[in-house]
């Protein structure tokens, strides 16, 4: 006959709890094999000390290095230093870039008192075109979508003449665009071609 003991009831384990970097993103453990090691470092002694000291206090450091070569020490040193100067060259090249960038807002006639306005740009600025359409189709009660300008490039296109509400609302930087400079912002007015014969 079977035995009528009960199992004995298995303690659950607890969730491991994961510290990650503010400002590589990874789990404070692997922050060495991110780009930006030093600021990493920074961060992790100002958030938890225990844990810096784990990772990168001389005794740990000493224990991961102790199986290398000097030449090998030295060649890791260069190219952490190389990866973090390529890394922040990567970031002032992408932010210069974001700032050389215009937003254009060109407010187009289709027949003699209808008019659509075109947001160009704002993509530049990590703007999602979807949800900016979307948003400005309920602030201005009216059809938006985001569509292909002549250039291949995607652009917002309003129903209405509503171009002065859209600057006012990227100087007050309105909902999604807050990131947008009111420096960058252009706004052209494009006439229809009237169709003559000869």
């Amino acid at each position: 006959m079977a035995s009528t003991e009960e199992p004995a009831a298995v303690e659950p384990t607890p969730p491991v709890e994961v510290l990650y970097c503010q400002v590589c993103s990874f789990p404070v453990e692997y922050c060495e094999f991110g780009s930006s090691l030093t600021r990493c470092k920074e961060w992790l002694q100002k958030t938890d000390e225990r844990l810096y000291n784990k990772f990168y206090s001389e005794e740990a450091l000493q224990a991961k290095i102790g199986t290398l070569s000097l030449e090998a020490q030295e060649k890791l040193e260069k190219d952490t230093a190389k990866k973090e100067a390529k890394a922040e060259a990567k970031a002032e090249t992408a932010l210069k870039k974001k700032m050389a960038s215009q937003v254009t807002i060109k407010r187009i006639e289709r027949n003699k008192r209808k008019h659509v306005t075109a947001i160009h740009g704002l993509e530049n600025f990590d703007v999602d075109l979807k949800k900016a359409a979307k948003f400005f189709a309920q602030k201005f009660a009216t059809g938006a979508s985001v569509t292909k300008n002549p250039q291949g490039l995607d652009e917002i296109v309003v129903q209405g003449d509503v171009s002065g509400e859209i600057v006012e609302m990227i100087e007050d930087g309105v909902g999604l665009l807050k990131g947008v400079p009111k420096d960058n912002i252009v706004e052209v007015e494009e006439k229809k071609k009237k169709g003559g014969g000869d």
